[in-house]
């Protein structure tokens, strides 16, 4: 039965569908109902973890297992999982891996606008870009079909629009592939020439994912007038659709990494002008480049913050449609501490003691808004020292530490 359904829902949904037995994971928006869904599902052990790193280790102890297993974050939480992440990719997986992080472009719930695809480059594992939820479904089920017969971890990036949209999708049954056994393996421990041997295995296998990406059905090209030929993934290739039509060529991109090489420079061939749509970095502008395709990209579009059908349309030179007014001024909604949050009267207490506050991220962040005033600056989860956040007290230069545990 079709079923409109959240991105996070729908991938949640394929994880399900592809028999994922266990997902450790740690909150974060926009990726926290990928496994507040799978939650629901009793034939999934779901956890929350401290943090994403010990989440990707759980999840990876688990493929070692032999189950098939995943885990989610959203993209600062990849910088913290980075760790497990790089050495993962050398040791592989026994059962599939799946790790989906969500980025957030126009940072409505972040510190910063990071881009995840960097990461899939720099720890060598694939990365696949879902558009909508059904692909979110369906990607699940592909990405663990890679992970084991590549040997590798494989990301998912999400982004807010993606994960936090509504999309028709029909939801599969769910088939448990049988447990892998496990083996032991001593080159599997990551030291000195067991560590060379497995970078080396690493770039055959990129090599090879590279080649898979050039017919795979996660890429695809839809042709249509070839004066403008449009390479894009993830919501932009929402907006191109819908912005462009049948008036411009579209590569789209399924498999962000590795990208496949004569893919692009084939369709490149086949138009008379080509662009990136990408938000974010120049990822694959940057990589186009390096083959030698002659782009235009991030000298139309922005580098900052989320894209949207009319910006697209302004970039472009084209009519953009006259928005609809409310007739009457919405007064503003600035977002405050629930009631009864503990974290209200510590703040009190700093502003109080005019102490300057090395904060932490998340709702705690609301304590620099008024009528609080009492955090300085914020970075990331967790304090500074392992067990403390640095208060300095200004009138004499004291610092005092207190366990202010996020």
């Amino acid at each position: 039965m079709r079923e409109l359904m959240l991105g996070n829902k729908a991938l949640a949904r394929g994880l399900y569908e592809a028999g994922c037995k266990v997902i450790s994971s740690y909150p974060g928006t926009p990726s926290t109902e990928i496994t507040e869904e799978a939650a629901l599902y009793p034939e999934i052990y779901c956890e929350w973890a401290p943090n994403e790193k010990v989440a990707l280790e759980v999840a990876h102890g688990a493929s070692l297992g032999g189950v098939r297993s995943a885990c989610a974050m959203k993209h600062v939480g990849l910088n913290v999982a980075a760790d497990p992440l790089f050495t993962i990719s050398y040791q592989g997986v026994n059962a599939g891996l799946v790790i989906c992080v969500a980025d957030d472009p126009g940072m409505y719930s972040s510190q910063n606008e990071q881009d995840s695809r960097h990461y899939a480059l720099a720890a060598k594992v694939p990365m696949l870009e879902p558009s909508d939820s059904d692909e979110a479904r369906l990607f699940a089920k592909r990405a663990f079909e890679l992970s084991e017969r590549f040997n590798t971890p494989v990301l998912i990036r999400m982004c807010t629009r993606v994960s936090h949209s509504q999309s028709v999708t029909e939801p599969g049954e769910r088939v448990v592939p049988p447990k892998v056994p496990y083996v032991k393996d001593p080159t599997k421990v990551m030291m000195t020439v067991n560590s060379r041997n497995a970078h080396v295995r690493v770039e055959k296998r990129t090599l090879e994912l590279a080649e898979f990406a050039e017919n795979c059905e996660l890429n695809r090209v839809e042709m249509g007038d070839t004066s403008l030929g449009i390479i894009t993934s993830s919501i932009s290739y929402q907006y191109a659709k819908e912005v462009f039509g049948e008036s411009a060529s579209i590569l789209k991109l399924g498999m962000v990494y590795p990208l496949p090489e004569r893919l692009l420079k084939d369709f490149a061939t086949r138009v008379d002008r080509v662009i990136v749509l990408e938000e974010l970095d120049p990822f694959i502008e940057d990589h186009c480049k390096k083959l030698g395709i002659k782009v235009s990209g991030k000298e139309l579009f922005p580098i900052c913050g989320e894209f949207s059908h009319n910006l697209i349309r302004s970039r472009m030179g084209m009519d953009v449609p006259v928005s609809a007014e409310l007739g009457e001024e919405v007064p503003g909604r600035p977002p405050v501490m629930c009631a009864g949050c503990p974290h209200r009267g510590i703040f009190y207490i700093l502003k109080k003691n005019r102490c300057m506050v090395y904060g932490d991220i998340g709702c705690y962040t609301l304590g620099a808004a008024a009528p609080l005033n009492a955090m300085d600056l914020n970075v990331c989860m967790a304090p500074p020292a392992p067990d403390c956040t640095a208060l300095t007290l200004p009138w004499d230069g004291r610092v005092k530490n207190t366990a202010l545990r996020s």
